[in-house]
This record gives structure tokens, C-alpha cells and sequence, in this order.
């Protein structure tokens, strides 16, 4: 699963625009649009979430679930849950 967030901050780290995202994914601009626009988790065509997910990690991006260690080296940020 990834989330219109990481989207937005993979670009952002990539120094990408959305048309930029949208060549190197292979996705239309308005995929890229609505996915980056959802709430949360983006759903929507499972063809569509891999080819993104393709296209961000070739680029040098991990994703990161909740939880989940970093299993390379190199910089990043992560949202930390907060605690109540």
C-alpha cells in the first residue's frame, strides 16, 4: 500500500513535477493527479499502483509501511505516528 503522502514526498525528494512522475511511471498526468489527491491510502487500478511503485523505487526510493525498518542506507524521512 502507499499513501498520496509518500507520493508527494517521493516526488519531492526525486525533484520531480507530476508530469515528470507521469513519463517515468508510464501513468497518465490525471492518474497522477487523482492518486496524489486521494485520502490516505490510494486505491485504484493494481496495474497502475505497481508501475508507480516500479517507477519510484528504480528511481531510488524506498517505500516504507508502517513500522517497517529501512533496509538500505541513505537518508529519508519518515512521518512518525503521534503518540496521545
Amino acid at each position: 500500500m502507499i499513501t498520496a503522502g509518500q507520493v508527494r514526498a517521493a516526488r519531492a525528494l526525486l525533484g520531480l513535477d507530476q508530469r515528470a512522475l507521469a513519463e517515468l511511471s508510464g501513468l497518465s498526468l490525471p492518474t497522477i493527479q487523482r492518486m496524489e489527491a486521494s485520502d490516505g491510502v490510494i486505491r485504484g487500478n493494481v496495474d497502475s499502483l505497481m508501475k508507480l511503485t516500479a517507477a519510484l523505487t528504480v528511481a531510488g526510493i524506498e517505500l516504507l509501511g508502517d513500522n517497517a525498518p529501512s533496509t538500505s542506507g541513505g537518508r529519508g524521512v519518515r512521518l512518525k505516528v503521534p503518540t496521545s
